[in-house]
């Protein structure tokens, strides 16, 4: 019996390097197709990559690279322009129904798909909810829109083909060291001044019982990944570390003091640094994590047989590590920062172009 061929869609991202790891390692993979707008000079001995850019490319340009695959996982997701949500409708919704498509003209026989804790309706923070919460998202988040909305594009997707096995994961936010310059300039913008986040700089931080969330490190959302492409569950499976992240943590990871600030406060702040252009994190964006529930992820520990190796504080540390030495990897969406970059950004105008 010749090994498996799996196809990761946005291959050379925080979550894709993870998930080529950990099918890399696994014995019963053969290949790995690796889709990426852009080609990496990061690889690994069983990948090969296929430039494509999933919301332009023909069907037959698709079909050449799904046909004959064992699975598909699709992690593909453009963060940016935040500031022009018909761009990334266009790159993630659409992007994403052509990859459906695809897997069902090709006969794929599994459909593991990255969701996210974003898809979720507004829920508890004093206690976790099942994967039976809603998945209507947020509406004033273009992220959490999209999200949702593939949910709804899935269940159609699952109702008219029941033959292939569908997997939907959702993560909490995901962190590793490699990732952290692509989610400062994703989410922290041109002025976070990454030098100052270390122990002992700053003396107070923010918290509030409506800033509680949950994390998980790239490295364990891929083995989360492997399990489901090669296994044979189906449905939903909520994958965070256990420990729920709040204020008070991040203030004992930085030797800092935490005070209580009203989330009006805070919401204020961001919505003038969005104006202001100070950041490409939107205040709607911030809206929907002070919504988000917190997920019981018993189901992808009994059911699909994952157990995270880092704690929320061990991937939070990485990441805050990260941010102090400009850490990056050898892909153009994680590569780490060059002279210029900063400016190149505001150049951007800070979430109005890619």
């Amino acid at each position: 019996m010749t090994g498996r061929r799996i196809v990761v869609t946005g291959a050379t991202g925080n979550l894709g390097t993870s998930v080529v790891e950990a099918l890399g390692a696994d014995p019963d993979v053969e290949t790995i197709v690796g889709v990426a707008r852009r080609s990496p000079t990061w690889s690994h001995p069983k990948l090969r990559i296929a430039t494509l850019d999933l919301a332009k490319a023909e069907e037959a340009e698709l079909d050449s690279v799904f046909d004959g695959a064992d699975a598909v996982v699709h992690l593909a997701w453009l963060f940016q322009p935040t500031r022009d949500p018909v761009t990334t409708w266009r790159t993630n919704v659409l992007g994403s129904l052509r990859v459906f498509d695809a897997v069902a003209r090709c006969s794929v026989p599994a459909l593991v798909y990255s969701s996210s804790v974003g898809a979720y309706s507004p829920g508890p923070k004093d206690r976790t909810v099942t994967e039976k919460w809603p998945t209507h998202g947020w509406p004033g988040a273009a992220y959490t829109r999209e999200k949702a909305y593939l949910e709804r594009a899935l269940d159609a997707f699952e109702a008219e083909h029941g033959d292939v096995r569908v997997v939907r994961l959702r993560p909490g936010f995901v962190f590793k060291r490699e990732a952290a310059s692509q989610q400062r300039r994703l989410f922290g913008g041109p002025f976070l001044p990454t030098s100052l986040v270390r122990p002992g700089l700053l003396p107070v931080i923010p918290n509030s019982p409506r800033l509680r969330m949950q994390v998980v490190h790239s490295a364990d959302v891929g083995q989360a990944f492997r399990l489901a492409a090669l296994g044979e569950v189906r449905g939903a499976f909520n994958v965070a570390a256990q420990e729920t992240v709040d204020g008070a943590l991040l203030a004992k990871l930085l030797n800092a003091r935490p005070i209580p600030v009203p989330v009006s406060v805070l919401r204020a702040a961001v919505s003038v640094a969005w104006h202001l252009r100070l950041v490409p994190s939107s205040p709607g964006l911030f809206d929907a994590v002070v919504r988000l529930p917190l997920m019981d992820t018993t189901r992808a520990r009994t059911e699909l047989g994952w157990e995270p190796r880092y704690s929320a504080a061990e991937a939070l540390t990485e990441f805050l590590v990260g941010l102090r030495e400009h850490a990056g990897q050898r892909t153009p969406p994680l590569a780490p920062p060059t002279p210029g970059d900063r400016l190149r950004e505001l150049a951007t105008g800070v979430g109005q172009r890619p």
